[in-house]
């Protein structure tokens, strides 16, 4: 539609206004008995039916006819029919119906019209899915899982719920291709492809951490969010830093609802578990235009571990304000405090002083009485996003992040004399750690025509800068610990002395970016793009000072993509590595950046008109400058890291999740890792498993309809590490052999409003690490749990 063709003299507006609606009906089904008619009036029976606002131009449906569309079914199925050989395209965004012209878009590739529904996109809520219709993490362009050339998947809210993920660290677990390994009891470290992930994002936009430093990055809640994009493989089109393992997105919830609306949940679990939480959405003014969400929730727990208790806090509000039908600003802020007692850091003792391996009760724990990691993440943001009436978008990002840590901790090393206990020395250290990000993100995308075909082109710019400061305290001497084996906890806490900056700098990252997805046939399809960033580090480390710059940095991308049929496609991708790093040499000094390329091919289904994804895909990756953990400062107590010349890294991927039938939703996947080695043919990060096989799925019984049950297993290989037997000064494997854990959920709903669900983990109490070898060291899963919540919906 050109912009003469909507003069707002050549519109005509059909305002449905009866009642507003949840912006999530447009998914919801509708009953129909529209007969053959004007198309116009067709439309305004369907918006009038469906309460929603109506929009076009009246010389585009002038003179149309619409066939018979009747019965019960979704809003953009009913929308679909009436278009159907009309020339037309219908577009759902919040409670608003647009009608436009078919070329607007790619009519070439059109084989049906095409009805989009935004406001379905944005938000997984209420679609009670497992998949998503599009995901703009990979290029930025709002693609189908199967129309883009990487190997994605979603969690939904849905899945969220049905397996009852509470922090980011459990939403990683249970996602395919992505492992974690639990440092100690406030730290996590995640891997894919056999690296390690440092690239989290928060509505696209990257929030630079170090575990060393973690202020409870993977400890988020998942309250406050709609679902998680993961994209595995480098993604430096979109983030810059092209990190070849992936890139793991939480995206927020919104206020998308016209009524007042919301949810009260209460539970009580495992430990001590007590958890409440509140969601509520209401509008602020009577046509709806402008509402607000608010997210509270605390949690009060204890834990399998021993002197381990934690109490949570979390707050989020948001406020969308439709400016125009085509114009939405969104304003917010969301905090969480984690304040734990009994922290553990690092984990437990591998060896007896004898030289055999130890045992211990999972309940075991290293911590004092008074150790905590306690944390605190802060955020504010604005989101401005517009479409033109030629479909182009726009979207201004702006966003302050704030993650504090306050550490007070003790850490065990040593080998346990396996008679008495003794032997293990104590080192006590606090800190503090201040992270402040501010990050302005503009993307602008659209359609174009280019020879006879429609096209899609777009760009953006990018501004980061990170400041980074953490203190020590001076302390006294450390007693004595004793005997390990009747250890409480009850270890005096040393007089802190005086607080000083052990570091202060500043990360600074600007880029520009450009990518164009070519129709170059009816089923061919290439996305070429590149990122051109600008990356300094600078500041003081332990009283040296240091500056890293990296100018000029070009990270290309490109994928090609060939539809088979209505349902398989086939890609290839490539993509360059360029990654700089927070590891340290023995002087001090940071790592060159990791460099490098990925290559990807794969196949890709959408099955059951999108409500079934599935993607087999395989991949090479090849780098330079790889950190590999050899030791630790005994100054400053950092890790001291090498590079590795000539990783390699290569695997394959399948993915499967969605709806597989009526009330049945599936989720499976499958990831295994030939091989991840050195220049020298050596393995390397073998502390995570080279192969996976994740499943859960929920069925919704016929017979009871309120009855909802499900239930999965996540498997996991051999994975271990190499370290030195304390008597015989041999290499040795701490090793974890390959292990599976089951879960189970039950869910019932007493009435539309009122649901209870029962959540049962490690259904056969497997005992088994959560990671070995962290610097000689031991940490265990949790054994059997269980939790059990009540849901009131409004």
């Amino acid at each position: 539609m050109q912009a003469s063709q909507i003069n707002l003299k050549h519109l005509a507006l059909s305002a449905i206004l009866a009642l507003a609606t949840p912006t999530w009906l447009v998914a919801a089904e509708v009953s129909v008995n529209i007969a053959p008619k004007s198309l116009a009036q067709s439309l305004k029976e369907l918006a009038q039916e469906a309460k929603m606002q109506l929009i076009f131009a009246s010389e585009i449906v002038e003179g149309k006819q619409s066939q018979e569309v009747s019965g019960r079914m979704e809003i953009s199925e009913a929308l679909r029919r009436l278009l159907e050989g009309s020339g037309l395209e219908g577009r759902i965004e919040g409670d608003t119906i647009i009608i436009q012209k078919i070329s607007l878009l790619n009519a070439q590739t059109l084989k049906a019209v095409k009805v989009q529904a935004d406001s379905e996109n944005r938000s997984s809520e209420k679609s009670q899915s497992y998949t998503m219709k599009s995901m703009s993490t990979a290029t930025g362009l709002g693609l189908s899982a199967r129309d883009t050339p990487q190997s994605v998947s979603v969690m939904t809210r849905q899945r969220i719920e049905d397996q009852g993920l509470e922090t980011l660290t459990d939403v990683v677990n249970n996602t395919i291709g992505i492992s974690s390994r639990l440092y100690d009891s406030s730290r996590s470290g995640f891997s894919a492809r056999g690296f390690d992930i440092d690239n989290i994002q928060i509505d696209g936009i990257s929030k630079n951490w170090s575990t060393g430093w973690s202020a409870g990055e993977t400890l988020m809640d998942t309250a406050i969010y709609d679902r998680v994009e993961i994209v595995r493989g480098a993604t430096g089109l979109m983030s810059g830093a092209g990190n070849p393992s992936a890139a793991v997105n939480l995206v927020r919830k919104h206020a998308d609802s016209k009524e007042f609306t919301g949810s009260v949940v209460g539970g009580v679990g495992s430990w001590d578990d007590y958890q409440g939480t509140v969601d509520v959405t209401t509008p602020l003014n009577a046509e709806g235009t402008i509402r607000a969400r608010v997210v509270g929730s605390y949690r009060d727990k204890d834990s399998f571990m021993d002197l381990l208790s934690e109490e949570k806090s979390v707050f989020y509000g948001v406020v969308d304000m439709d400016i125009t039908p085509l114009t939405r600003l969104s304003v917010g802020a969301s905090y969480q405090e984690n304040k734990p007692l009994g922290s553990t850091w690092g984990g437990l003792p591998s060896w007896y002083s004898d030289g055999t391996r130890t045992d211990w009760d999972r309940s075991k724990t290293t911590a004092a009485q008074w150790s905590s990691w306690a944390t605190a993440h802060t955020t504010y943001f604005a989101d401005l996003n517009h479409r033109w009436e030629n479909d182009w978008r726009m979207k201004l990002a702006l966003s302050r992040t704030k993650n504090e840590a306050n550490m007070k901790l003790l850490y065990l090393s040593g080998t346990v004399d396996k008679s008495t206990g003794l032997g293990l020395g104590a080192s006590a250290a606090r800190y503090d750690v201040l992270r402040e990000q501010d990050d302005v993100v503009l993307q602008v995308n659209g359609p174009v025509e280019i020879l006879g075909r429609t096209h899609e082109i777009g760009w953006g710019l990018s501004h980061s800068k990170q400041d980074f400061k953490d203190y020590s305290y001076s302390g006294s001497g450390a007693p004595l610990v004793g005997s390990f084996f009747g250890w409480d906890g009850s270890y005096a806490e040393p007089a802190w002395g005086d607080r000083s900056l052990s570091e202060d700098y500043t990360t600074k990252q600007n880029a520009l970016y450009g990518v164009a997805r070519f129709s170059l046939a009816d089923s061919l399809w290439l996305i070429a793009g590149s990122r051109l960033s600008y990356w300094e580090r600078e500041g003081v480390s332990w009283g040296n000072g240091f500056s890293y710059k990296h100018n000029d940095t070009l990270t290309p991308y490109a994928g090609l993509i060939y539809d088979l049929n209505d349902i398989f496609s086939l890609y290839v991708s490539y993509t360059d590595i360029f990654t700089p790093q927070d590891a340290q040499d023995a002087s001090g000094n940071y790592l060159d950046p990791i460099t490098g390329e990925t290559y990807e091919a794969g196949i890709k289904g959408e099955f059951f008109e999108g409500k079934l994804n599935a993607g087999f895909t395989l991949y090479r990756i090849l780098q330079d400058n790889l950190a590999q953990l050899v030791g630790l400062n005994p100054v400053t107590g950092k890790s001291i890291h090498e590079a590795a010349k000539g990783t390699k890294s290569e695997g394959f991927e399948l993915d499967v999740s969605g709806e597989i039938g009526e009330g049945w939703n599936l989720f499976l996947g499958y990831s295994q890792i030939f091989s991840t080695q050195d220049a020298n043919g050596a393995e390397i990060n073998t502390q995570h498993p080279k192969r996976m096989a994740k499943i859960f799925t929920t069925y919704r019984l016929p017979m009871m309809e309120k009855l909802t049950v499900g239930g999965g297993v996540n498997w996991e290989s051999r994975s271990y590490a190499l370290t030195t037997n304390p008597v015989t000064l041999a290499s040795e494997e701490i090793a974890q052999s390959s292990f599976a854990v089951a879960n189970l959920m039950a869910r019932y709903e007493f009435t539309k409003e009122f649901s209870a669900q029962l959540n049962l983990n490690n259904l056969f109490d497997k005992k088994y690490y959560t990671n070995v070898g962290f610097y000689d060291q031991l940490a265990y899963g949790a054994p059997r749990n269980a939790l059990l919540t009540i849901k009131y919906k409004f």
